[in-house]
């Protein structure tokens, strides 16, 4: 984590705001700041104080090794002490918990409604392999599901969803200023949209009705 900073010209007179981010890595090389903590203006004895906090803070890169499963009354052999780890099923816990179910349901629904179809034709990729399509759909599924902010989405709300695994997307699709753009791309086909759902909701069947006016299963 690091200390970013924000600046703005405002009557002719500099301002710095500040916030806690962190790099995340991507495909590709890439890395996506994600901003943990915005904190507006600060002066020079309170940024040495998040800074030294930071350093508290932060968790070195530890190296990826082998790991070697065993059960909780098995030792761990010696010649497997460096990556041997001992099974407790009364022991685990839960933690980082992602929303699943809902998120699905909304990539389901945009498949049943062509939706992915007609913005696949009008989203391109960019050259750098954003998909644009895969941003607007985590866009819109936050927006059904617990809507707010896009910065609230990039902050909180994707690394609680199950989005990256559906889409088999990595943290750059919630790139903040990657939704500020997706926004600005979808908003000149919006009554080309309009139109193509009004045109699909004429073609879907309609409901049979019974004399009391409520609709019947079919």
């Amino acid at each position: 984590m690091y200390l970013k900073c924000h600046r703005r010209f405002k009557d002719g007179k500099e301002h710095r705001y500040w916030s806690i981010a962190e790099k995340r890595r991507c495909a590709g090389g890439r890395t996506v700041d994600r901003h943990v903590v915005y904190l507006v203006e600060i002066n020079d004895r309170q940024r040495e104080s998040w800074l030294r906090c930071i350093e508290a803070f932060d968790v070195p890169t530890r190296r990826q090794t082998r790991l070697a499963l065993f059960p909780a009354d098995r030792p761990v052999p010696a010649h497997a002490a460096e990556y041997g780890v001992q099974v407790k099923p009364g022991e685990f816990a839960l933690r980082h918990p992602r929303q699943r179910g809902s998120c699905w349901v909304c990539c389901r629904e945009r498949e049943e409604l062509h939706l992915d179809r007609f913005w696949r034709q009008r989203l391109e990729d960019s050259r750098e392999g954003t998909s644009w399509h895969h941003v607007l759909m985590v866009l819109a599924a936050y927006r059904l599901i617990d809507p707010g902010s896009e910065w609230r989405l990039h902050r909180q709300w994707y690394e609680h969803s199950a989005m990256e695994d559906l889409l088999g997307e990595d943290f750059s699709v919630a790139g903040k200023d990657t939704l500020y753009r997706c926004l600005d791309k979808v908003v000149e086909h919006k009554d080309t949209l309009f139109s193509f759902l009004a045109e699909r909701r004429m073609r879907a069947p309609e409901a049979c009705s019974t004399s009391s006016g409520r609709p019947r299963a079919v």
